[in-house]
């Protein structure tokens, strides 16, 4: 469960990060990625529709893009912003491929928003670690389903 500093809860902070921020498509999730004062927590928001699937459907996609995206906030604790908007096929993705499609959508994100002229230094500093974010086998990531 992502902490409430680490939560997007306002349309505000949504539409800021879908509108200025950097996106990166896969077949299972739109990402958006944005970055924020150095001070302030990571947030990420997740927009999980009725497209994808019955209620059962949504909140499984929801609870797997939610642990999968608990790797962001370790490596990124202060200065991004993140929506994750989930797509109808990722009702039927599996716990891996989600997690490849978030980790090289954030990744191509990540890069782009580094070479993005006039954002934060300390962003910039950060993104070689979002560009070489792996999932390993092993990890501390558990499959919620």
């Amino acid at each position: 469960m992502l902490a409430t500093r680490h939560r997007m809860r306002t349309s505000a902070l949504f539409s800021h990060t879908v509108r200025s921020g950097v996106r990166n498509g896969r077949r299972n999730l739109v990402l958006y990625v944005a970055s924020s004062t150095p001070d302030e927590p990571t947030r990420i928001g997740f927009i999980v529709s009725k497209a994808v699937g019955n209620a059962v459907a949504r909140n499984l996609v929801k609870r797997r893009l939610r642990e999968i995206a608990v790797e962001t906030i370790h490596r990124h604790p202060c200065g991004i912003q993140v929506v994750v908007r989930a797509l109808p096929a990722s009702a039927s993705a599996t716990w891996d491929e989600l997690g490849d499609d978030y980790l090289r959508a954030f990744s191509a994100a990540a890069s782009r928003l580094a070479s993005k002229p006039g954002e934060s230094a300390g962003w910039r500093n950060n993104a070689p670690a979002a560009v070489e974010a792996k999932r390993v086998e092993g990890d501390d990531v558990r499959d919620p389903s």
